[in-house]
């Protein structure tokens, strides 16, 4: 299957399993805006859980804010979003649709990446257990061409951004004669810079209102907040504030389903520390929140580290966790060194002190920060896309499996009475009301037990339990696992403690 197909049916899963609806849908919809169904909110409300645990209950020097979408409009001139916030926009004359100038050379990069991944994979079936990954990458004559052309690229791909020459950015384009992926046609106009934040107004009317913009980011929020949370928690350098919440850009190309919308969430840390200290810190924090997303159990091959190939205007260091989407590797979790930038320019434009002063040194500083940033939907994304499978088995059928992680799960514990007789339903209940205090569990007494085992395997169920006939005399219940779709009877105390041990928090 290939890349385009599962996607796909990544995107038709996640509709007809009511995880992600195309908003306005009876109105034909609006482009790049999703919502959530039932399913898709219960996962997402789990990633977002997961991320504030570890991030902030486990850190007794962390703390959570939930600042304002709507800001005061210096705060964007302050922050650089006014006269920097900008993507290189480029249009093609022909199918009159318009694209991110970098995100066209970056595709076509990550095309040459996939024919790499090809031959890696043809190579491994040929050469079975034998195989060196190492020594075929350095050796193999058609796989060191394409390595070849990925360095060249990339190196003046980074040298134009690094410059800001649109100009070395449109050569690039047409050198490698990358074509419009709706029309195929190379017909280009110049590339112009673009900014991307959407504006409001705050007043009753128009001659006394105000201009304002719906926020791109959740950061600035916690900057202007910084001393407030200081001094009303005591706490002391190191520390973090942490935020979720909704973010607005008018993205010039939002595409590839949830990936890249204009209204998006974000799961945001600002980690406040001793100027001087920040690579020892963007180290640690690369460290730990690499850890972090490998606890979920996904395999550690679908994440790597990617360096900015351009520095941002507040950062003296940067990279991205970058995961392998059904569309090729693309950023998930930013991790910037961001100095002190934001808290040295608030404090200049609002003229208020935005300084830490260290009692134990008797000296007045401001911070640099160390940000981690994730995006909750490029995560559900991930999540969600990693885990969607189809499997033979062993009579020659097949099943379509969601093999969420159990902790991120929308529903936990399917109870399925056998019958919807002989008081079996009663059995059922009794046992979902117990469980529903502790798990979100679902009924169902609908179908055939293999019909129904199925349905809770699309919908990402970790375990589901059967009662039957033997429940009502002995008080034994069937527990079956959706991976490896084994079965085991146990009583209700064993019951509820293998529950507990499938569902543990694992970070």
């Amino acid at each position: 299957m290939s890349q385009e197909e599962k996607f796909k049916k990544v995107i038709s899963h996640a509709k007809e399993y009511g995880f992600v609806f195309q908003s306005s849908e009876i109105y034909d919809g609006l482009s790049a805006v999703y919502d959530y169904g039932q399913n898709g909110l219960e996962l997402k409300n789990n990633i977002k859980s997961y991320w504030w645990k570890a991030m902030v209950q486990l850190n007794e020097n962390i703390v959570g804010l939930d600042s304002s979408i709507l800001m005061h409009p210096k705060v964007w001139k302050a922050s650089g979003h006014v006269d920097a916030f900008n993507d290189p926009l480029i249009d093609n004359k022909d199918s009159k649709k318009r694209y991110r100038a970098d995100v066209l050379i970056e595709d076509y990069i990550a095309k040459i990446e996939s024919k790499v991944q090809k031959e890696i994979l043809k190579a491994k079936k040929r050469f079975g257990d034998k195989f060196d990954k190492d020594e075929f990458l350095s050796t193999n004559n058609r796989v060191v061409q394409y390595q070849d052309k990925i360095k060249s690229i990339h190196l003046s791909f980074s040298n134009a951004l690094e410059k800001d020459d649109l100009l070395a950015l449109k050569k690039i384009i047409d050198d490698l004669e990358i074509a419009c992926p709706i029309s195929g046609s190379k017909n280009w106009t110049e590339i112009k810079q673009f900014n991307l934040m959407f504006g409001t107004k705050l007043g009753a009317s128009s001659d006394s209102s105000m201009d304002l913009y719906l926020r791109p980011e959740t950061a600035q929020g916690i900057f202007v907040n910084f001393l407030n949370v200081q001094k009303t928690s005591r706490l002391k350098i190191p520390f973090g504030i942490a935020q979720i919440g909704k973010a607005f850009r008018n993205e010039i190309v939002a595409r590839q389903f949830i990936f890249r919308m204009r209204e998006f969430e974000q799961m945001e840390m600002q980690f406040f520390i001793k100027p001087g200290t920040q690579k020892e810190w963007y180290e640690k924090w690369k460290e730990k929140r690499m850890k972090w997303h490998l606890s979920l159990g996904i395999e550690k091959e679908n994440y790597r580290f990617h360096d900015h190939e351009k520095l941002a205007h507040y950062a003296d260091a940067a990279c991205d966790i970058e995961f392998n989407f059904p569309f090729g590797f693309k950023e998930l979790e930013g991790i910037h060194s961001r100095t002190d930038f934001d808290l040295a320019n608030h404090e200049k434009f609002s003229s208020k002190k935005l300084r830490y002063y260290d009692t134990q040194n008797n000296e007045s500083y401001i911070p640099y920060v160390l940000e981690t940033s994730i995006g909750v939907d490029r995560m559900f994304l991930a999540v969600f896309s990693n885990s969607l499978c189809e499997e033979k088995l062993e009579d020659n059928s097949s099943r379509i499996v969601l093999k969420l992680p159990p902790i991120l799960a929308p529903i936990k514990v399917a109870v399925l009475p056998l019958i919807k007789k002989d008081g079996l339903p009663k059995v059922a209940r009794e046992l979902l009301d117990k469980l529903k205090l502790k798990y979100p569990v679902s009924y169902d007494e609908k179908d055939a037990i293999g019909r129904r085992y199925r349905r809770q395997d699309a919908l990402g169920t970790p375990l589901c339990i059967t009662i039957d006939h033997q429940s009502k005399d002995d008080n034994t219940f069937t527990l079956r696992d959706r991976d490896s779709m084994t079965q085991v009877r146990l009583n209700e105390k064993e019951l509820i403690k293998e529950i507990e041990s499938k569902l543990l928090v694992k970070f």
